[in-house]
């Protein structure tokens, strides 16, 4: 089996981590924390799982209710809090 390396570093040395996400749509954000993710531990490069990125994406657009010409708030959720059920 060959070793995963870093497209940036070419590091192999990852770490599982929890860390903050800022998905942006069309000049809308959401702040989502508690995202799991690899984390190159040389370079800091981070890789998402495709099945969390679309669920962050899905819960985002479930989320979005106001409509406004500015956003100053940014909401903030958990990743594992983003859809019960």
């Amino acid at each position: 089996m060959k070793e995963k390396r870093c497209p940036v570093c070419g590091s192999t040395d990852y770490e599982s981590e929890n860390v903050e996400y800022i998905y942006r749509h069309s000049g809308r954000y959401l702040l989502v924390r508690d995202v799991p993710a690899e984390v190159c531990r040389a370079c800091g490069t981070r890789f998402y799982a495709a099945q969390v990125l679309h669920e962050i994406e899905r819960c985002f657009f479930a989320i979005q209710d106001e409509k406004a010409m500015e956003y100053v708030r940014m909401p903030v959720t958990i990743y594992g809090a983003l859809c019960p059920g």
